[in-house]
């Protein structure tokens, strides 16, 4: 497993690389809030350690996006600061546990396995991965697999791609699109959803204009699955 750090610190970078590896994770980093998302499209860690002071973006901005985009792995937040106020805005932000620095290799090992305990327990419960044709979505680490190559997908397009492979088989209108994949923040209209339907289909069918993925139920939604 994977384990990534945000931090600008390139000693606390340092630290926790030897603290991860010696626990026996793989181990990657960004230097500030900005490049997050860029490494984990690239990365896909299974758990996230995020720091709260960072420049450009602070640790709860970063996790606010993150859970907004869809992303669903444990985030620990790393901090000096111990006050209660903070840990509240961390967790109202979307963080699952909160570690105050200066702290013990053991104490964030313990930390780390534990969120990853519980997430693994998660996903036992549910589909990991989808398989269709030459196609895998890998739910776990919200990546796109297509004859076994990554295609790189937008956190927006992958929920929605998850969510009608979720689906499969059934029709899938565009008002219940929105509804699951936006909630509340769906500001356009449902008419935009063809727009994501369609770079989708660019990057899973062999023919985007004749698709045999993703295939549209006129007037009505999307259906996913090969006929």
């Amino acid at each position: 497993m994977k384990i990534m750090l945000a931090d600008d610190e390139a000693s606390m970078r340092r630290i926790v690389q030897l603290i991860v590896e010696d626990g026996g994770y793989e181990f990657c980093a960004a230097n500030d809030g900005a490049e997050v998302l860029t490494v984990i499209e690239n990365e896909h860690p299974d758990l996230l350690l995020l720091d709260v002071m960072m420049p450009r973006m602070d640790g709860f901005h970063v996790c606010s996006h993150l859970r907004e985009q869809g992303l669903r792995i444990p985030i620990i937040f790393l901090s000096a600061k111990g006050d209660i106020v903070d840990k509240g805005v961390g967790f109202s932000a979307g963080g699952d546990d909160y570690l105050v620095k200066p702290f013990s290799p053991e104490e964030l090992l313990m930390r780390i396995r534990a969120h990853l305990r519980q997430f693994e327990r998660v996903f036992e419960q549910t589909m990991q991965s989808i398989h269709e044709g030459s196609l895998e979505i890998d739910l776990r680490r919200h990546r796109v697999l297509r004859d076994g190559k990554n295609v790189p997908f937008t956190p927006k397009e992958f929920q929605v791609l998850a969510y009608l492979a979720q689906h499969k088989n059934e029709i899938v209108t565009r008002e219940e699109l929105t509804r699951e994949v936006w909630g509340d923040d769906f500001t356009g209209e449902v008419s935009s959803i063809a727009v994501f339907i369609r770079k989708i289909r660019e990057k899973i069918e062999d023919d985007p204009s004749h698709p045999r993925l993703l295939r549209t139920t006129r007037s009505v939604g999307y259906l996913f699955g090969l006929e």
